[in-house]
């Protein structure tokens, strides 16, 4: 294990040296303060804190998303892109510790960007807004049995963070298939978002078939309030469809990945 640890760094090191990695970090912390800042001025303070942070979450998680699909579409790829795969193949380390360092990496980068989000919409609009700016005023985003703001946003994270998880899967396991990174992550981001615009018309096509397409099961916080995209679909249901993609995604990137010749 101990020889694993720097792994594990080097491939943080290589995530954070760049520096994309910080633009995206400041886009998203800038976006959070002019969304808040913005609403401050046009619509005043008579609102609830917690309904800006689940508005800003709510859209900004898919940045998340998007930037961690660029690290985790580019992880592999870009070693072959640039040639340092060999570099790293001739190092005391097996196949499978190398490519478990950068998936483990890519994981917590996006860990780490999920809580940077929570974190500052909370601590902003709590400075803007205050936790309590009216004794009447209360959020409108918990759904009807009226939990707990704070309970139901980390429900929604949550289960956001676990189809976080499995899309970024498929990124790095496109990353580990195709050799060059532009594909890698322009095949990526098409998939994340074109087939994601369709997904809605998709399931309201009648067929048996479309129960097992990974996009109708991503989005699990249509649980939260009780309304699936498709009648008789349970959250059990869609973690079990997610934990098979998830499965035959990380089996075929190990595979390919060990299996890959790199002489060329």
């Amino acid at each position: 294990m101990g020889n694993f640890l720097p792994l594990i760094q080097n491939e943080n090191m290589k995530i954070y040296s760049r520096p994309r990695t910080w633009v995206m970090t400041g886009i998203m912390i800038l976006l959070v303060l002019t969304i808040s800042i913005m609403w401050l001025i046009f619509g005043g303070r008579d609102t609830s804190m917690w309904d800006v942070s689940f508005m800003e979450s709510s859209i900004l998680f898919l940045l998340v998303t998007i930037f961690t699909v660029v690290i985790a579409a580019g992880g592999v790829a870009e070693e072959f892109t640039s040639g340092t795969i060999k570099l790293l193949l001739i190092r005391p380390w097996s196949r499978s510790k190398i490519l478990l360092s950068k998936y483990i990496s890519i994981l917590l980068f996006a860990i780490m960007l999920a809580i940077l989000l929570f974190a500052s919409t909370l601590l902003v609009n709590w400075i803007c807004f205050g936790i309590n700016a009216s004794p009447d005023l209360k959020p409108t985003f918990v759904g009807e049995e009226g939990s707990n703001p704070l309970t139901y946003m980390l429900k929604y994270y949550g289960l956001t963070l676990i189809s976080l998880v499995v899309t970024v899967t498929l990124a790095f396991m496109l990353s580990t298939v195709f050799r060059s990174s532009g594909l890698a992550i322009g095949m990526a981001l098409f998939l994340l978002l074109g087939v994601n615009s369709f997904i809605g018309l998709i399931a309201m096509l009648k067929y048996k078939w479309i129960d097992y397409l990974l996009f109708i099961h991503l989005n699990l916080t249509q649980y939260l309030d009780g309304n699936p995209m498709r009648e008789g679909m349970t959250l059990g249901y869609s973690l079990s469809v997610l934990a098979v993609y998830y499965v035959i995604f990380i089996a075929l990137t190990w595979y390919i990945f060990k299996k890959r010749d790199v002489a060329t």
